[in-house]
């Protein structure tokens, strides 16, 4: 009965996760309502009560799901990079960019960083910033392991040296975002010239 119960369980959460992820595209999040989640879930408005207290907790739990499956893919990347500092961040932030329109549009992604933003020591907002810290640390570990490979002169603040990268990764996901226009192309092409940059600066600082 048990594994019963939460099969069960985790059914209904998929769900009301399903019918939130294709109501927040069609109507907009702050359009759509709980009765109007709980209708296309087929449960009742207290189920998805039972399970999500607030309507942003569905969204930063959609956009969590995500980042999981973002970070599981980093993970298995970072055990084996491509060959070339340059060429393995490109491939892990480009991951991180093409996983992100995967459940989420970018007026989702604008509400759940509003959510952070304004109560940023709600539960949603911790969890937006410990995803994201969970991000970064996966730049600074590659960063980490080209500099124990010789690519990256040991000189430098390798932990530093990700913020910097991270920090700017996000800005202009942030930028992204908040242009319905800009295409995922545009915001890679940014991103490799800001690679080309920085590679210029570490390698020239290892000669």
């Amino acid at each position: 009965m048990t594994g019963l119960r939460t099969r069960q369980k985790a059914d209904r959460k998929r769900r009301i996760l399903k019918a939130s992820m294709l109501l927040f595209r069609r109507s907009g999040y702050r359009h759509v309502r709980i009765e109007d989640i709980a209708e296309v879930a087929e449960v009742s408005v207290g189920t998805v009560y039972n399970y999500y207290a607030t309507k942003g907790d569905i969204l930063i739990a959609i956009v969590a799901m995500e980042v999981e499956e973002v970070l599981a893919a980093g993970e298995t990347l970072l055990a084996t990079p491509p060959s070339g500092m340059r060429d393995a961040l490109q491939a892990l932030i480009n991951h991180y960019y093409d996983h992100s329109l995967n459940y989420l549009s970018k007026e989702m992604w604008r509400a759940a960083m509003a959510l952070s933003i304004e109560a940023p020591l709600t539960p949603n907002g911790v969890l937006y910033h410990q995803l994201d810290e969970r991000l970064r640390a996966q730049v600074q570990a590659l960063l980490a392991s080209g500099q124990a490979q010789g690519e990256i002169d040991p000189r430098l603040d390798s932990d530093a040296l990700g913020d910097l990268l991270f920090n700017s990764l996000n800005m202009m996901f942030v930028e992204f975002v908040s242009d319905d226009a800009m295409t995922l192309e545009a915001l890679k092409s940014r991103l490799s010239r800001q690679l080309d940059a920085m590679t210029r600066v570490w390698t020239h600082a290892t000669a």
